[in-house]
């Protein structure tokens, strides 16, 4: 359609000016998305458009470099060519004096027909052109119209006048004629533009080829990342030939194998701690049935040997039943024993009441109690009277199962235990005099129960077995809000 005589290309959109203002419209992702694309695009794709902008740049500098040049040059070879044959007709009137004056414009006329870059017109004196007018000599490669408008400079005409022996004959219009040099240089532009061309288009292809190699293991990278997020911890990637990559891969790989560790490791507690309360509960159970039963029987034997010495027809002898008396205070001492000792397997007696160092003298010489031959020693001056919950039950936990351990596994009879606070970190050591854990025992609940406990805490475990007997070296960071400072003695 047109509008006022100017043609208007129809690009098949409704063209009718909205006059809603921008901010009446709501934007949406999809709005956005298509008026910023380059957030959506590849990073090959983002390549590839930085280069062909790149490209583009280039190219409109190129053509204005060419056009600057092409204008000067056809100025420049328009001005020769006129001032050239200017001096060629002089020389061409004044070495045809000797021809008669009716036979010398259609010389002239002949003579400078064709020409390049100016075109010479023969008149008489009547003003009237002498011959026929040359046809125009174009070369076959004709620029177009915007290129020559670009390119061609001002016209110039210059009049000469035609006189042999004084006489004028008539005159020679010398008109330049940019057309055949912008021909020239639109042929040479149009094969460099080509050529170029051809050049980037190949050198295009072969970047999108070689982006596409380089930047596939950024690909195999987030197919890698994807499957970790779906917790698939066995995804590796193959080292590329890109140092900076290969990093990338090797880094990868590595937290991939952390995570299958980690994942293992709590596969791994996940099941002890499966077991831990049905064995706790089974070796519960033992000792109940164990202890608590046959001094129960005991006692329910002594009750009914009372009951029948009692019901007697004779005096009840007072020998037997005081014999019977100190039996079962016997083994009520016994089941208090026992019952003492598993409340303190539950949970130690006295533990956040007494000094965590108090605690932990008893807990030893409780331990050389039970094991005849055993020699305990305990170092635990300068603790604090407690450390919170959480890490005095660790430190008890791990003394307790270290001295378990040296008696059962490493037949030792010396266990040395020594606790001490410097730096904000406590540090323990527990070593004994044994043969230390066999190899083939391996790790156990009560090793992995203490390296677990301590690391939750954020500190260090471990175990030196290497002989004469074993040495557990533990650090754990003093927490801020912890029990009272140093004011309470420990035994």
């Amino acid at each position: 359609m047109d509008f006022d005589g100017v043609p208007v290309m129809d690009l098949g959109v409704d063209a009718r000016p909205t006059h809603l203002p921008m901010r009446d419209a709501p934007e949406t992702d999809a709005r956005r998305a298509g008026r910023w694309p380059w957030a959506v695009w590849s990073t090959r794709a983002r390549l590839v458009a930085v280069v062909l902008l790149i490209d583009a740049v280039a190219a409109l500098v190129s053509c204005g470099v060419i056009v600057l040049n092409a204008r000067t040059a056809v100025r420049v070879e328009t001005r020769a060519s006129l001032a050239t044959v200017e001096s060629l007709v002089a020389d061409t009137i004044r070495l045809s004096e000797t021809t008669p004056p009716e036979t010398l414009l259609q010389t002239l006329d002949l003579r400078f027909k064709v020409l390049r870059h100016v075109r010479v017109a023969v008149l008489d004196n009547a003003g009237e052109r002498v011959g026929r007018s040359a046809p125009p000599h174009r070369s076959t490669r004709e620029a177009p119209r915007w290129f020559a408008d670009l390119i061609r400079p001002p016209i110039e005409r210059h009049t000469l006048p035609i006189t042999v022996n004084g006489q004028q004959l008539g005159t020679a219009q010398i008109t330049t004629q940019p057309l055949d040099e912008i021909d020239e240089i639109w042929g040479y532009a149009r094969a460099l533009s080509l050529t170029t061309a051809a050049i980037n288009a190949a050198m295009l292809i072969a970047l999108y080829g070689a982006l596409g190699r380089i930047l596939a293991p950024l690909r195999r990278l987030g197919a890698g990342l994807t499957q970790l997020e779906h917790h698939d911890y066995t995804a590796r990637l193959a080292p590329p030939g890109a140092r900076e990559l290969a990093v990338i891969a090797e880094r990868f790989n590595k937290v991939a194998a952390a995570l299958s560790d980690v994942r293992a490791a709590n596969g791994r507690l996940n099941r002890q701690l499966l077991t831990a309360q049905d064995d706790e509960r089974r070796r519960t159970a033992l000792e109940l049935h164990d202890e608590f039963g046959p001094c129960l029987f005991a006692l329910e034997a002594n009750a009914a040997s009372i009951a029948r010495i009692a019901s007697g027809p004779t005096e009840p002898s007072r020998e037997k039943l005081a014999t019977r008396a100190a039996e079962i205070s016997a083994i009520v001492a016994q089941v208090q024993t026992v019952n003492r000792e598993l409340l303190n397997r539950l949970r130690p007696h006295g533990l956040g009441q007494a000094p965590l160092g108090t605690c932990l003298d008893l807990l030893l010489r409780g331990f050389g109690q039970r094991h005849p031959g055993l020699e305990c020693v305990g170092r635990f001056d300068g603790l604090a009277r407690g450390y919170g919950d959480l890490v005095d039950l660790t430190v008890f936990r791990c003394v307790q199962e270290s001295a378990t351990n040296a008696v059962r596994h490493g037949a030792a009879t010396r266990v040395e235990a020594e606790a001490a606070e410097a730096a904000g970190r406590l540090t323990v050591t527990i070593r004994d005099n044994g043969t230390g854990i066999p190899p083939e025992h391996g790790t156990g609940l009560g090793l992995s129960g203490m390296r677990e406990r301590v690391e939750a805490l954020d500190g260090t475990f471990t175990l030196d077995n290497a002989g004469p007997g074993a040495i557990v070296r533990i650090s754990i960071p003093v927490p801020p809000d912890r029990g009272d400072d140093n004011d309470a003695p420990s035994a």
